[in-house]
C-alpha cells in the first residue's frame, strides 16, 4: 500500500464515520411515542353535537418512514372524515378519519410504488385506514386523544398527544408521534446493509369546517 493510498484511507474513515453518526439520524427521536394497546369499544354518543367535516384541501396526514442511510417523507392523498364538537368542548368531542391507502405517495417515485406492496402496506388489498377516537381527555400542554387505528389490517388502540382549537366555523387539530410498524404487521426489514428502522413518525394537519344543514 502506497503512502496516497493510507493517507486516503485515514482521511475517509472519519468522514465516513461523520456520516454514519450525523447523517442518518431517526426522525423519531424527538417525537412523543404512542401508547399502543388493544382495540377499544367506541362509546355511543349521549349528546348531540355539531359535525365538522375535514377539508382535505387545507388538511394533510403523512408520515416519515427511515433506515440507516436516510429518511424519506410520505403520506396520503386522499381521506375523509367528520370532527364531531359537543358544546364546543374537545374532551365531549370526537373524530373519525377514512383514509385511501391507494393514494399513498412519497418523495420517490420508486419508494411510493414500493410502499404500496404486500412488503408495506398492500393497497391494493386493504385500500383503507381507519381512525376513530374513543376518547379525548385535557392534558398539561393539549389534550390526548385515545382511538382504534386500523392499519394494514391490524386494529389497534394508540393514544398520542395532540393541539385541538374549536371556533365557531372551524375546528383545527394537529398532532406528531411515533409508532412501531411492527404492532401493525408491517416487518419488511429492508437490505441487511441498510435496515429500516421500526418506528414511523405519523402526524396530521387536520381543519375541520362546519357542515352546512341540507347542503
Amino acid at each position: 500500500m502506497t503512502r496516497f493510498q493510507r493517507s486516503t484511507i485515514l482521511v475517509g474513515l472519519p468522514l465516513l464515520l461523520a456520516l454514519l453518526v450525523f447523517g442518518c439520524a431517526n426522525p423519531a427521536d424527538d417525537k412523543p411515542e404512542a401508547a399502543v394497546g388493544e382495540a377499544e369499544p367506541v362509546p355511543e354518543a349521549t349528546e348531540a353535537g355539531q359535525a365538522f367535516a375535514i377539508d382535505t384541501a387545507q388538511s394533510t396526514v403523512g408520515f416519515v418512514g427511515s433506515k440507516i442511510t436516510g429518511s424519506h417523507d410520505g403520506g396520503f392523498n386522499a381521506f375523509e372524515g367528520t370532527i364531531e364538537v359537543v358544546n364546543g368542548e374537545p374532551t365531549a368531542s370526537s373524530v373519525k378519519v377514512l383514509i385511501d391507502t391507494t393514494s399513498l405517495w412519497a418523495d420517490d417515485d420508486r419508494l411510493t410504488k414500493h410502499l404500496k406492496s404486500p412488503d408495506f402496506f398492500d393497497v391494493e388489498g386493504l385500500p383503507e385506514a381507519t381512525f376513530e377516537s374513543t376518547s379525548i381527555e385535557a392534558a398539561e400542554d393539549g389534550y390526548t386523544v385515545t382511538g382504534n387505528l386500523t392499519l394494514h389490517g391490524v386494529t389497534k388502540s394508540i393514544s398520542f398527544p395532540a393541539q385541538i382549537e374549536i371556533g365557531p366555523d372551524r375546528v383545527t387539530a394537529q398532532a406528531e408521534f411515533f409508532v412501531q410498524r411492527f404492532d401493525f404487521d408491517i416487518v419488511y426489514p429492508g437490505k441487511p446493509d441498510d435496515l429500516i428502522r421500526d418506528e414511523v413518525v405519523i402526524k396530521f394537519d387536520l381543519v375541520g369546517v362546519a357542515e352546512v344543514e341540507g347542503a
